[in-house]
């Protein structure tokens, strides 16, 4: 247990309580009818958006795992930040034009008005229970075992303080408070990762490293490549982490609600694209402020790390940060814990209101949505902090929803991106996809896990046995759920396809929109080229 300084302590109860008196603050006008609850009365601008999707996205799984891959591997699982940028440009120029002009609350809305009520029905299933399992109880216990490790606080206080100080605002001022208290958290999360790296920068001469010569010999040049690296060790290749990432992109960034309700919520078309835009330039930073300090605490503290690869993060606040600074590190934590729960839940309790209630009482008042909505968040946060201190092994627990991602992501992308592009898909289609895509996927997860094959557990990712890796495996199962998908469209001819009405003209983005994408793109390709 390390002690806390007043200062750092002063900094951490001063950070909660401004956050929470902030949200608060600025909800206070839009919290009177359900759409300014539940979308923030379609008023976000495109810095807002931009900054509270990128918020969302950064927990202290986040946080502490990008430092420990850091120091293990090096910038190669920086890839998964960078290819975010372009499917957040997917996100601007694909799915944003149709979910704004068919002017839907949730995602499960837009899979009825596209298809049909069966599929709305299966996607809120899904979307709710990713919202309590994974999305809040996770971030509650990554944050809880990072500020045991530091400051010795049980993890059960740590998870009340948390649920407490962010359910007030969530709960209270919808989604509002969420992006407007998000937007303050990623300035935080920025400089405070930012101070770390900054930190670890200036040690590095103690420890006898005055060179980036010198830096790549004691690192290994591998942890310096984003491309090049050993996919024999790893047991996957570049391409397994380009295809596989696509697919888990696009369901996350593009379908999932916690993220796109930001979207939603935008004051217009070309802001929220704006938006997604400016996202996609905030998840470049991650690598560099995330990754490379996890990098440098290989130069710097290999020997103290040794094993105890997730302790990288809490060892390099605890050994380059001063008090003061400490403080601003631990409120950048809390900004990572709060504004991924915050998101999870204002959405979870979205779902709850429009895809659950809604559908048994069509007649619901404004009041009565937002009544709903809020005791709905309250039961999702008790459940959350229920099950959380349960989770055990973090890191483990980490890998297993990753790869839990990977089994229902491929249908709904196919549903969500299909639908879009071609009006020929069909709701049966779309309903067997979900269902026998996921139940497929599912089914083989649990095979890998439990059942021995040829007396061996992990048969199917194996060397010895297929060698099909959960990264390859989720192309794969987009390739089936694609041929369930149509295979159905074209030999159902009971199910009517969409009507003309639902493709809209598509307008032509504007000038800045478009530039910025260029921009964006140019600045990826020119990152890959120095880091191949």
């Amino acid at each position: 247990m390390t002690s806390i300084s007043t200062i750092d302590l002063a900094i951490i109860v001063i950070y909660l309580l401004a956050i929470v008196v902030m949200g608060l603050w600025f909800s206070s006008k839009k919290r009177k009818t359900s759409k300014g609850y539940f979308l923030a009365g379609k008023s976000l601008t495109w810095s807002v958006i931009g900054a509270s999707l990128f918020a969302s996205n950064i927990s202290t799984v986040h946080l502490v795992g990008l430092a420990e891959s850091g120091f293990r591997d090096g910038i190669m699982w920086g890839n998964f930040e960078w290819f975010s940028a372009f499917e957040l440009l997917v996100l601007a120029f694909v799915f944003i034009p149709f979910y704004l002009r068919t002017k839907i609350t949730t995602l499960p809305e837009f899979l009825e008005k596209r298809y049909d009520q069966r599929s709305r029905i299966i996607l809120a299933i899904f979307s709710i229970l990713a919202a309590l399992f994974m999305h809040i109880g996770v971030s509650f216990y990554a944050g809880a075992v990072v500020f045991e490790q530091i400051f010795g606080i049980n993890i059960l206080t740590s998870i009340i303080i948390i649920a407490l100080a962010t359910g007030i605002y969530t709960i209270i001022g919808g989604l509002t408070s969420v992006v407007v208290t998000e937007t303050i958290q990623t300035v935080i999360l920025i400089f405070g990762s930012l101070a770390v790296t900054i930190l670890a920068i200036i040690a590095l001469p103690d420890a006898g490293i005055t060179s980036y010569a010198e830096l790549k010999s004691v690192v290994s040049a591998d942890r310096l490549h984003a491309v090049a690296f050993d996919s024999e060790a790893k047991g996957f290749t570049f391409l397994d982490m380009l295809f596989s990432h696509l697919i888990l992109g696009i369901w996350y960034w593009c379908t999932d609600q916690t993220i796109v309700q930001r979207v939603l919520g935008a004051k217009s078309e070309n802001q929220a694209k704006l938006g997604a835009i400016f996202a996609g330039f905030l998840k470049i930073l991650p690598v560099f402020i995330m990754v490379i300090p996890g990098i440098l605490a290989f130069a710097l503290f290999k020997d103290e790390i040794g094993e105890d690869t997730k302790s990288v993060l809490p060892i390099m606040i605890m050994n380059l940060m001063p008090i003061g600074l400490k403080g601003l590190m631990v409120a950048a934590l809390l900004a990572a814990v709060m504004s991924s729960v915050a998101a999870a839940l204002n959405s979870c309790s979205t779902l709850l209101v429009y895809d659950v209630f809604g559908r048994i009482n069509p007649n619901l008042t404004d009041g009565m949505k937002i009544r709903i909505g809020r005791i709905s968040a309250v039961v999702v946060l008790i459940l959350a902090v229920a099950w959380s201190p349960f989770l055990g092994n973090l890191g483990a627990i980490f890998e297993l929803i990753n790869q839990m991602f990977s089994i229902f992501a491929p249908s709904i992308v196919a549903v969500f991106l299909f639908g879009i592009l071609s009006p020929k898909g069909t709701s049966s289609a779309a309903y067997a996809t979900l269902l026998w895509g996921s139940l497929i996927a599912g089914s083989i997860f649990l095979i890998e896990k439990y059942v021995p094959i040829n007396g061996m557990e992990n048969y199917i990712s194996s060397a010895e046995g297929l060698g099909i890796n959960w990264l390859r495996q989720t192309y794969i199962f987009f390739l089936i759920s694609s041929l369930i998908y149509w295979a159905v469209s074209y030999t159902d001819k009971n199910s009517s396809t969409v009507s003309g009405d639902f493709y809209l003209s598509i307008e032509s983005s504007s000038t800045k929109t478009k530039v910025l994408s260029v921009i964006l793109v140019i600045i990826m390709l020119t990152i890959y080229m120095i880091f191949y």
